[in-house]
């Protein structure tokens, strides 16, 4: 079974969610500390598919991996984020506002960027790597902005009944993907097994390297506490549903072991980013 048939029902319900915890102020907040959320951007948007490059570069990974490392690095940031960043006393309201402006402007981001890794990795492998632009587009359309919309809409509509689907649909959404994570271990264990030493080296390196050059970044600009807390976990925590989707897709690249990356990713940005809370609030 294509594990996209699970990853797409996920993805769909996060977006929702994400929009369901939008309203105006969430928009007003880019005028309130557009600073912030261009620092914020620049991490997600240039940095971080940098590092992934860089990295997957470094260690010689196969195509299908580099590939889908660099692939988890353009997705927009994660539903989960704004959840960390409660529990890191950061901006959360500025968490929102990341979440959702990546997940706008990665609609035409992650063509751009994918393309031109697919092409290099075909160039210097020999293992030619197609992507569909169209196809591609339109999933992310399908999958991110239409119940990204839907969620606002419901928000506006109905306020009160939105709050209440979004607390039912939070308490769900990590479980959600914990068992796309654990179907996809079951439907190629040995793939996981044989790679997990390189791979789990290249996404421990992809998110420590991430914090690390976000809260640099974030000093440059000589933020609050709060809002470097903020940057951190934006730039540290990925759509991994989506980088999944894309992966898995039959109508995009259509591969499983592309998707390993992603599976790795989740369990690891998880953990990482809850030592990093811990950190947190042991020093406070």
């Amino acid at each position: 079974m294509n594990t996209i048939w699970i990853v797409m029902p996920i993805l769909i319900i996060l977006m929702f969610l994400l929009g369901t915890d939008l309203n105006r102020k969430s928009f007003t907040d880019v005028a309130r500390n557009p600073k912030a959320v261009l620092f914020g951007m620049i991490g997600q948007l240039i940095i971080l598919p940098l590092i992934a490059f860089c990295i997957a570069w470094a260690l010689k990974l196969p195509a299908v991996y580099f590939t889908g490392l660099v692939l988890i690095a353009c997705c927009p940031g994660g539903s989960s984020s704004n959840v960390f960043s409660m529990l890191a006393k950061g901006d959360v309201a500025l968490s929102v506002t990341l979440t959702a402006l990546s997940s706008v402007i990665t609609l035409f981001t992650i063509p751009v960027i994918m393309e031109f890794v697919s092409n290099f990795v075909s160039e210097q492998t020999g293992t030619q790597i197609v992507l569909p632009v169209g196809k591609l587009i339109v999933q992310n359309l399908v999958l991110l902005f239409a119940p990204l919309l839907a969620g606002i809409i419901f928000r506006h509509i109905a306020p009160e009944k939105a709050a209440k689907v979004n607390k039912t649909l939070s308490k769900g959404a990590f479980p959600a993907l914990m068992l796309l994570a654990f179907v996809f271990f079951l439907q190629y264990t040995e793939e996981i097994i044989a790679n997990f030493t390189l791979l789990g080296l290249a996404i421990t390196a992809l998110i420590l390297a991430a914090m690390l050059c976000s809260s640099t970044l974030s000093r440059v600009g000589k933020f609050s506490t709060a809002v470097r807390r903020t940057i951190v976990i934006e730039v540290g925590m990925q759509n991994a549903a989506q980088a999944i989707a894309i992966a898995s897709s039959p109508f995009i690249f259509n591969s499983g072991e592309m998707a390993i990356p992603a599976i790795i990713y989740a369990l690891m940005m998880n953990v990482i980013l809850l030592i990093y809370v811990y950190v947190i609030k042991k020093r406070s």
